[in-house]
């Protein structure tokens, strides 16, 4: 099988159908699939399991996180190429699958594409035409995010996979790296864009800010236990900046903080058995790219 389509959903029908909608013509149902995990979904987005069941769905009554549901649903797919997309974004090149089939086959280097990311509520035209003001490059990365990217599935099974000690937030700075750590490349590309169709100002407005830098700062904090042989100077350095940098300024981050730093250190006894120091070199060579600013 050519492309596994996969998608995480929670509680957003609305936009899991469009993005279905958009995406499910674009596929050749003799060599691409489509599967979609609900993660404890509390709306009606369950409805759409019967309204398309040439998807392949999992749906679990109660939330195991992004991560966990990504590693799971990877489990069971059959195409030579896994393409992830979030539940409100989709691609903008009807032949979006072509494109990644021929990236990698050009390079047998490269593990992971990171498709560019366009925001906003702009329609499909103006997206194209915004993206289309810039020729058309690419270049080596540190990381790729969940938004829109494609992977190849054997090196993804070289890996530990998403990790299952992420709930969301983090996930693919892990995989990343182990992708680098087995000699493959990470590459930034425009010849397929993703519109995520989020809205900045109400993302912001709601808290989802604060929510993400709590979450963030716990699992950055264990990426350094898990990956670094000696965690404890970047550790430091990570609450330090936090603290100086959000803690102090507002009353919200002040307890995103603590809250972070009291579930990392309850976190770590359970992590530890997933502690797989990488290799410095891979470290450094990471650290050496340029990080696509997503």
């Amino acid at each position: 099988m050519r492309a596994s389509i996969v998608i995480v959903s929670k509680n957003r029908k609305t936009e899991l159908e469009r993005t279905i909608g958009i995406v499910l013509p674009l596929l050749d149902n003799k060599q691409d699939e489509f599967l979609i995990f609900l993660d404890g979904c509390t709306d009606d987005s369950q409805l759409l399991m019967r309204q398309y069941p040439n998807i392949q769905w999992t749906s679990v009554a109660k939330s195991v996180g992004a991560s966990m549901a990504r590693n799971i649903l990877y489990k069971k797919i059959k195409g030579t190429y896994i393409i992830g997309l979030d539940d409100d974004a989709h691609p903008l090149q009807n032949n979006f699958i072509e494109v990644t089939e021929n990236i990698f086959l050009k390079d047998r280097t490269i593990g992971v594409l990171a498709f560019q990311e366009l925001r906003g509520t702009v329609n499909k035209q103006e997206s194209i035409a915004l993206a289309h003001k810039k020729a058309e490059y690419s270049f080596e990365c540190s990381e790729f995010v969940g938004c829109g990217f494609a992977l190849r599935s054997d090196v993804y099974f070289m890996t530990d996979g998403f990790p299952t000690w992420v709930d969301i937030y983090g996930e693919e700075s892990c995989l990343s790296l182990e992708i680098i750590s087995k000699g493959f490349k990470i590459l930034w590309t425009n010849s397929i864009m993703v519109h995520h169709r989020v809205n900045k100002n109400v993302r912001a407005n709601s808290g989802r800010n604060h929510f993400r830098f709590t979450k963030q700062l716990r699992n950055v904090s264990l990426f350094y236990v898990v990956y670094y042989k000696n965690p404890y100077a970047k550790l430091f350095k990570l609450y330090f900046h936090n603290f100086k940098k959000y803690a102090v300024k507002d009353i919200q981050y002040f307890k995103g903080f603590f809250s972070a730093m009291g579930r990392f250190i309850v976190s770590v006894p359970s992590v530890l058995k997933y502690r797989s120091p990488i290799d410095k070199k891979y470290i450094e060579q990471r650290n050496k790219l340029k990080n696509p600013g997503f």
